[in-house]
């Protein structure tokens, strides 16, 4: 059987967006998944150990990928960092916002149903 995909998705404070998209994925079994925020103050706060454990990185904001090379440069080396631009307007778990993740991940990813 293969490994699952690791996938990490970052926002400001894991409270929307990021781990509504951990959500989508949580019972995938070809996917594990983890999120975190780049703020002080996040639920649950990005690390480089986080960072060095996944194979893909899903952030909502630009402003996120320009944290992430600043504050763990060397963690990311060989990693691919994709921007969802998905902006913080959403309350968590909303409609609105899932079938937004759907659509920016579908690209990447095979989506459960």
């Amino acid at each position: 059987m293969a490994q699952a995909k690791r996938l990490l998705f970052v926002c400001s404070l894991n409270q929307r967006r990021s781990i509504t998209a951990e959500w989508l994925f949580k019972d995938f079994e070809n996917y594990e998944v983890r999120s975190a925020g780049t703020e002080p103050g996040a639920r649950v706060a990005l690390t480089p150990d986080l960072v060095a454990w996944a194979d893909l990185i899903f952030v909502m904001e630009q402003r996120h990928i320009q944290r992430l090379r600043r504050y763990f440069k060397s963690a990311l080396t060989g990693k691919r960092l994709i921007c969802l631009q998905i902006p913080d307007r959403h309350g968590g778990m909303s409609l609105e916002l899932i079938k937004t993740l759907r659509e920016r991940l579908s690209p990447y990813v095979q989506l459960p149903k």
